[in-house]
């Protein structure tokens, strides 16, 4: 397709512009530099600090998410390529945001410019985002986009990593923190205190255990995992007074939000302690303020949605041959917001998911091109 090197190239130098979270500026600036040079209509920068970018203006709203931070690399002498070189190497795409997301990210902005050339946008409006702080704060940036341009799509699509799979949904999520109170007293007399790392140590056999009973071999269940403990003690020389653990769970598509609120109540039950949810608080690059309440059921849509069905009619268009298989996400998305409104959402981008966040992430460049071409004849479908 015209451009294709052209394509990859913004994709190379997407890796090459580093994008942690909460730093995703540059990259912000250079996607809407990219849109206005493919004559998109409008590209600009949002309040919360989205790059979108529009083409058309037609009643009917198609949106294409993907997330410009990436997580951090802590480990770059580890890599077989420098992670921020953008290098093209045995077919592949390397480096840190290569598959979770700017190749999917790459593919929608061309996509969509391809729709416009071939006349699919006609009576449509095409929204392309890339969203700030994902890795922290599923769909926050979604609720401040929509909130400040007084937009509801009709169609939303997730770009993120399927490996070109359409993907049906993703688990539910709740994180929680849970603390404990002890009585502080000084260490050389601890009969005198109640130690509060104590009272959670049966707390945390608890999870264990609780993880153990949600597990199912070979189909999709539910986990929760222990990611963090801390406690408050008044010095090394005195018992804790109180101990705090914050928990991640996710939800198999037959669980609810519900069913983990009891559990947690029985985490706790008989000790001295309480829980929460665990609240993440985060500024965007350009300062504003991402307040996140981690508490999602799990979605999905059907097989036979219009949207799944123009999608496969796209894959099969650009592919020859109907999807084999159907996918569903283990990990949260920014489709928690979309969903919440009611609003038909859909999985799909170039990119193993099980190479995000990974030493040597790399995405594939036939993957990354077949994928502008599925978003251009979806386009022409919806």
């Amino acid at each position: 397709m015209k451009n294709d090197e052209k394509m990859i190239d913004f994709a190379q130098r997407a890796v090459r512009t580093r994008s942690y979270s909460d730093e995703e500026g540059d990259f912000a600036q250079a996607a809407v530099a990219e849109m206005e040079s493919l004559g998109y209509d409008q590209a600009f920068i949002d309040g919360t600090g989205n790059a979108v970018g529009i083409i058309g203006n037609g009643p009917e709203i198609i949106h294409f998410d993907s997330h410009m931070d990436t997580v951090r690399v802590d480990d770059p002498d580890e890599w077989d390529v420098p992670p921020f070189a953008g290098t093209i190497k045995d077919g592949y795409l390397w480096g840190r945001g290569s598959v979770d997301m700017k190749s999917a990210f790459s593919a929608s902005i061309y996509g969509a410019a391809d729709a416009r050339s071939k006349g699919f946008t006609d009576g449509k409006t095409i929204y392309v985002t890339g969203s700030v702080c994902e890795e922290y704060c599923d769909g926050e940036n979604l609720k401040h986009l929509y909130r400040e341009l007084s937009l509801k799509p009709h169609y939303c699509i997730i770009c993120e990593p399927s490996d070109n799979i359409i993907t049906l949904g993703h688990k539910g999520k709740a994180q929680i923190e849970i603390t404990t109170h002890g009585v502080s007293s000084h260490g050389s007399a601890p009969e005198k205190g109640i130690n509060a790392v104590y009272e959670m140590a049966e707390i945390i056999q608890r999870v264990e255990a609780l993880n153990g009973s949600l597990f199912r071999e070979n189909s999709v269940h539910g986990t929760i995992v222990l990611s963090d403990i801390s406690c408050v003690s008044a010095s090394l020389n005195a018992v804790p007074s109180e101990c705090s653990i914050y928990l991640d769970r996710r939800l198999a598509p037959d669980e609810t939000l519900e069913k983990v609120k009891s559990e947690m109540d029985r985490l706790i039950s008989g000790k001295r302690a309480e829980w929460k949810v665990g609240t993440l608080r985060h500024t965007s690059w350009n300062g504003a303020e991402l307040v996140y309440e981690p508490m999602h059921d799990p979605w999905n849509i059907s097989k036979d949605a219009p949207l799944a069905k123009a999608l496969r009619s796209a894959v099969k268009e650009v592919t020859g041959s109907e999807p084999s298989r159907y996918d569903f996400w283990d990990f949260g998305t920014n489709a928690i917001t979309p969903v919440a409104m009611g609003i038909p959402t859909i999985g799909f981008g170039p990119g193993e998911y099980k190479l995000a966040h990974m030493t040597n992430e790399r995405c594939e460049v036939s993957k990354i091109k077949e994928a502008r071409r599925i978003y251009c004849e979806l386009i022409g479908r919806l």
